[in-house]
């Protein structure tokens, strides 16, 4: 496999420091470029996130001494300098659009952890082991705009992580209902319990757009490619509640779901045993090797034991059983900013390069 060399697009931020330890021995990517704000830009990237280095692991060696670039003023040096980037941008959504839609008309392809395109109809939103073939909409976004390298590819909300792959093979019974309630990390906030003293010993019933995303980025992840655009799926009918709760990482769903044909316990989980994606087809170097892991016990799965799961891209399930007012329930759980966020970029990035889109 070639070696690709990579930019982050708002290195310093916490999801940002994310890619930048997931990349620093990466099989296939080398960082060659860091971009951020013009706060930023000049200093080594050392100096930049100095005091403010989330990660559990130190600054990578290899990148620690790179100058950071602006990557708004620095755009076509940056664009012309990489494969590929990756963009993990604070700003407005509206600037965060045409942010990505400039690189990519710059022929640089655009790996996003935004929200700001996750909606717009010609760019595929994937998480790599439900809908790849998402991926097929590139095509018919570079012919409108006459690209011939670039792309936008988002993934999707970190919430929905937990709990979408482990319906998505259940929609063969005809999936109709479901009713989710997320228990979300602090650094799905780009906070530690250092700089949000606030949340110790706290939860906050609302996080400000998480239910709309919740109810909505699955309909789009089940549509299906038409005239040039992704036509959200009309089922299931999805309502949501998330709450913030004072854990450092991992997302935590309790979801509810009726079908059609309603299935059989064991039935589901041997589904979920079976459950094999494109990543793990292509032994993707990011990919677990199981996606979904069920466990028996009643009292799993446990946010701090189960999150880093095969590298924190693992789907940890368990406590399915009957419901009295839906079919089933189950509870689900996810790494935030490895699989919800930095990590299911890399594994998107992967994918596109494996499928010839990059």
């Amino acid at each position: 496999m070639k070696k690709y060399k990579v930019g982050v697009l708002g290195a310093t931020g916490m999801v940002g420091q994310r890619f930048v330890s997931l990349l620093s021995d990466h099989p296939w990517f080398t960082v060659t470029v860091l971009a951020a704000s013009p706060r930023s830009a000049g200093m080594t990237y050392k100096e930049a996130v100095s005091g403010r280095w989330a990660m559990p692991t130190a600054i990578p060696e290899d990148i620690a001494n790179l100058v950071v670039l602006d990557a708004t003023a620095d755009m076509k040096s940056i664009a012309s300098s990489v494969d590929f980037a990756f963009s993990a941008v604070d700003m407005k959504k509206d600037e965060i659009r045409k942010f990505e839609e400039a690189y990519a008309e710059l022929e640089c392809p655009v790996i996003s952890n935004n929200s700001a395109h996750r909606l717009t109809p010609d760019v595929p939103m994937v998480i790599p082991e439900v809908n790849p073939e998402h991926l097929e909409i590139i095509t018919d976004f570079r012919k409108s705009r006459n690209l011939s390298r670039g792309l936008i590819a988002v993934k999707s909300n970190c919430s929905l992580q937990s709990y979408v792959p482990p319906l998505h093979p259940l929609r063969r019974f005809g999936l109709e209902k479901v009713l989710t309630c997320t228990y979300q990390a602090i650094s799905g906030a780009g906070k530690t319990f250092e700089t949000w003293p606030e949340m110790v010993d706290n939860v906050i019933p609302y996080i400000g757009g998480e239910e709309e995303k919740s109810e909505i980025e699955p309909l789009k992840i089940w549509g299906e490619i038409k005239d040039g655009a992704i036509i959200n799926s009309s089922g299931p009918a999805i309502t949501a509640q998330c709450i913030r709760v004072p854990v450092t990482d991992g997302h935590l769903a309790c979801v509810f779901a009726s079908f059609r044909e309603k299935p059989e316990i064991e039935e589901i989980k041997q589904l979920w045993l079976d459950f094999r994606g494109r990543p793990q087809e292509l032994s993707l170097p990011s990919a677990p090797k199981q996606f979904i892991h069920y466990f028996n016990e009643e009292n799993f799965p446990q946010t701090r034991l189960h999150r880093d799961l095969e590298g924190g891209m693992a789907i940890s399930v368990g406590r399915l059983r009957p419901d009295s007012q839906y079919d089933i329930k189950f509870v689900c759980l996810s790494h935030n900013t490895l699989r919800g966020a930095a990590g299911g970029g890399v594994l998107l990035a992967e994918l596109l390069c494996k499928e010839g889109y990059i």
